[in-house]
């Protein structure tokens, strides 16, 4: 794998000018600022050999209206709705299907969650092991936790990305506005009526809105000049202060209004897509900048792994510094209190640090997913279950709270159930695919981009569908032990509609060829296949392989 920092400037290069930049940049401003909100009130105390701690928005109400600027995880399902109905259209056009969508969208997601599910219970054990009491254990080991929360309600919205997509296209706005609906209701049964099972809905509901106005944003539907972006951000604001300041809901917008999500952080979630539409002309032409940019894709390629070990970090840091005295422990109501937050602050970016550079590498890896296209009922009854048991075991984990749950610090059967449904995953993702099967293995599946060209697998944003005029994205693919192009069994299908159709394609790529700057290719691009057999083609350079494939497709 190259280098993080040529990985970084290869993607900037490549970005298309009509990348919704701004996504990408809310999505690492939202996980910095819930990093540093986390870190900022957990308050550590050690007296007696006893180290704990407690969250200091317990004791200073002053803090309630600070967490209007620091919950942005509104913002965060908004470019996560964004970015998954991009990635499906995209999954779509080339001919995908929805549960092969899913493989894919959470193989990222759970590769660096299981890393943390399998380093926890081992430095939970070891540390039951040199004999740390089982109350820390416990308490430490659920504030690690914490970030499972989140992860377990996008994973969720992954998982039902297929069928949410499909609504949005027959509903558009009203799909979203009717969920917020339901969360209305089901508020009105809760603090009313004192319906447990109904309230607790909105867990789902309330994400679920959000996530779908990610799609109503990215088809255009959400297109607002400044004014009316700014007239959305001064509604949501003037009802989530009449919710809260004037009205029955808290003010602070963690704890209650999250647990679970309330009408009020509906409000709180309209302010800040307000916020976002009207930013978001600005962003672009900001980011277009080589620097700003590419720190931005620095940091959404570790965006996981920094979100679920920062509180990791936290509990490290609070273990090597308060017991040997490093760090002082002032009345959490004084202004010594809040100077002592920067070296605490610093203290868990220093070890957070450390954990991503362990860490980073099984986010940034690039999976060989043989056959998440290979569709039939074993892919798709072995991905459910897989699914289920995975759910299971962060739902499990997340509703345990910090009590003691044994040696291996979060509960055993969340962390079994878990695991093996992790591993089902892996095994559908990555078996082999046999000759003959119609599917071929990602190791004879390549893609290339051109300049001037996008993967059609590319992230989030990236779709064919959006590429500039005369861009086109193309590929091929080469099964084993067949000839190479050329042969007499090869064929070539179209269906491009851009400017010059498939003779303009081919002198392109010839002076591309020509020139020498084809780049090099790049594995696992299944949407984009025929470039590279148009290059070998037109080059007496071609690279030997087997025969091409029967079906090249050209998306325009």
């Amino acid at each position: 794998m190259r280098g993080p920092a040529a990985m970084v400037r290869d993607l900037a290069a490549r970005t298309p000018e009509s990348r919704e930049r701004s996504v990408d940049m809310w999505r690492a401003l939202a996980i910095c600022l819930v990093v540093f909100g986390h870190w900022f009130v957990v308050a550590v105390t050690y007296r007696d050999g006893r180290l704990s701690g407690y969250n200091a928005l317990d004791t200073l109400r002053w803090l309630d209206l600070v967490t209007w600027l620091f919950q942005v995880m509104p913002i965060f399902f908004l470019v996560g709705g964004y970015a998954g109905s991009a990635s499906m259209a995209s999954h779509r056009a080339s001919g995908g299907d929805g549960i092969g969508w899913v493989l894919r969208r959470t193989d990222r997601l759970l590769r660096p969650t299981t890393a943390l599910f399998v380093v926890l219970p081992l430095v939970s054990m070891a540390a039951t092991v040199a004999g740390v009491g089982s109350e820390l254990l416990g308490h430490a080991a659920w504030l690690a936790s914490i970030p499972l929360w989140f992860l377990l309600a996008y994973l969720v919205l992954a998982v039902l990305t297929p069928w949410l997509h499909a609504l949005h296209r027959r509903a558009g706005l009203a799909a979203p506005l009717a969920t917020v609906v339901i969360v209305a209701v089901a508020d009105l049964l809760r603090r009313g009526l004192h319906v447990p099972v109904v309230g607790q809905s909105t867990y789902l509901f309330a994400w679920m809105a959000i996530y779908q106005l990610g799609f109503c944003w990215r088809d255009g539907l959400l297109r607002l000049s400044r004014g009316k972006a700014l007239a959305v951000m001064a509604g949501g604001l003037v009802a989530l202060i009449g919710l809260t300041v004037v009205g029955p809901y808290p003010v602070a917008m963690v704890g209650y209004n999250t647990a679970p999500p309330t009408l009020a952080l509906m409000a709180l979630a309209a302010t800040q897509l307000g916020l976002v539409l009207a930013l978001a002309p600005a962003a672009n032409r900001w980011l277009r900048r080589t620097g700003p940019w590419r720190v931005v894709i620095a940091v959404n390629a570790v965006i996981l792994t920094v979100f679920l070990w920062h509180m990791t970090a936290a509990v490290v840091a609070a273990a090597l510094l308060f017991p040997t005295g490093v760090l002082r422990q002032p009345p959490p109501h004084s202004t010594t209190w809040l100077l002592w937050r920067v070296p605490w602050t610093a203290a868990c970016a220093l070890v957070l640090v450390v954990l991503v550079a362990l860490f980073a590498r099984i986010e940034l890896r690039r999976s060989v997913l043989r056959s998440a296209e290979r569709r039939g009922p074993w892919r798709d009854g072995a991905t459910v279950l897989g699914l289920a048991a995975v759910l299971a075991g962060l739902l499990f984990v997340a509703f345990s709270g910090p009590g003691y749950h044994g040696p291996t610090g979060l509960p055993w059967a969340g962390v079994l159930s878990y695991l093996c449904g992790a591993a089902v995953l892996r095994v559908v993702r990555t078996r082999p695919v046999l000759q003959g099967s119609g599917r071929l293995s990602p190791r004879q599946d390549y893609g290339v981009v051109l300049p001037g060209m996008v993967s059609s697998s590319s992230p989030a944003g990236w779709s064919p569908s959006r590429l500039r005029t005369g861009s086109f994205s193309v590929g091929v693919r080469l099964p084993d032990g067949e000839s190479g192009p050329g042969s007499r069994g090869s064929e070539l299908k179209s269906d491009s509609r851009g400017p010059g159709g498939m003779e303009g394609l081919k002198g392109g790529v010839q002076a591309a060829v020509a020139s020498g700057s084809v780049p090099e290719p790049v594995p696992g691009c299944s949407g984009s296949c025929g470039a590279l057999v148009l290059a070998l083609s037109c080059s007496s350079r071609a690279v030997t392989a087997s025969r091409a494939s029967r079906s090249c497709r050209v998306h325009g």
